[in-house]
């Protein structure tokens, strides 16, 4: 089911990660979308913001899965995250270190939101990474550390 990658391609796989997170031209940013992940790829934000979970907490709800599937729904997250995030341009994505290998043939993505200006981190995440047998995200679960 998922491709094991020589170590090239998991310095290769987090750099193409951590950069379509950063692209700004949404035609690009789709392109990149459909080379990384497979066409009913799914990212799951594993740990919603605070907010969200005392909101869900308040009501009485557990806290539903926060998912989304396919190219066009890929787009539209990595489109708000960019104008949430990067489209100031006061910080970029980056990753410190090249993808590694987890049990079960999966990957661990570790990476940092730092600031232009001087490098300062901002905040990161890991994320734990499924493929396909052509090296294309499958399933993709998202921790968020403290963004500030």
């Amino acid at each position: 089911m998922s491709k094991q990658l020589n170590d090239n391609e998991l310095t290769r796989f987090a750099e193409q990660y951590a950069a379509l997170w950063n692209e700004a031209d949404p035609e690009a940013r789709r392109k990149r979308i459909r080379e990384l992940w497979a066409p009913t790829g799914a990212q799951t934000l594993v740990d919603p913001p605070v907010e969200m979970r005392e909101e869900a907490e308040r009501l009485r709800f557990p806290m539903p899965a926060l998912e989304v599937r396919g190219h066009d729904a890929m787009d539209h997250r990595v489109t708000r995250a960019y104008e949430m995030f990067i489209a100031s341009g006061e910080y970029e994505f980056a990753v410190a270190a090249p993808a590694f290998r987890l049990p079960a043939g999966l990957l661990g993505v570790s990476w940092t939101m730092v600031a232009k200006a001087d490098g300062a981190v901002a905040g990161g995440g890991f994320e734990v990474i499924g493929l396909d047998d052509e090296g294309r995200i499958l399933s993709d679960h998202q921790y968020i550390e403290g963004v500030r």
